[in-house]
């Protein structure tokens, strides 16, 4: 697993325990090199983003209890791949993020410019 710092260079948050999320299902957006899809971002998912998911193949809204998803409501948070973020932001449909809990991995894919303007977490 890679050091778990946020994009501020801080100690990373948790996103959230309930639903239980992350690449290693610890609640946090921790990557590693076999993270493929760098879920990095810390997301408070929408209808809206959902909605936009399932239409690019990656229904996050149904359940699949053979592996334990139990399928996201608008509001939860969610550790979502950094590109999948980046392709919903230039649909025009990226969810809000939470900063202290987003993986610096996500730079690698998305500039923090347009992060902050989706953040939550800023003063």
């Amino acid at each position: 697993m890679k050091e778990s710092i946020n994009v501020f260079g801080e100690p990373l948050r948790e996103c959230s325990s309930t639903p239980l999320t992350g690449f290693f299902r610890n609640g946090c957006c921790d990557t590693a090199d076999d993270d493929v899809g760098s879920h990095t971002v810390c997301t408070i998912v929408t209808k809206e983003f959902l909605e936009y998911s399932a239409s690019a193949g990656n229904d996050l809204s149904t359940s699949i209890p053979a592996i334990g998803f139990i399928g996201l409501k608008p509001g939860n948070q969610w550790c979502l791949c950094a590109p999948r973020w980046q392709e919903a932001l230039q649909a025009n449909s990226a969810p809000k993020v939470v900063l202290s809990a987003t993986h610096q991995g996500a730079l690698e894919y998305i500039d923090i410019k347009d992060l902050k303007r989706f953040a939550i977490d800023l003063n």
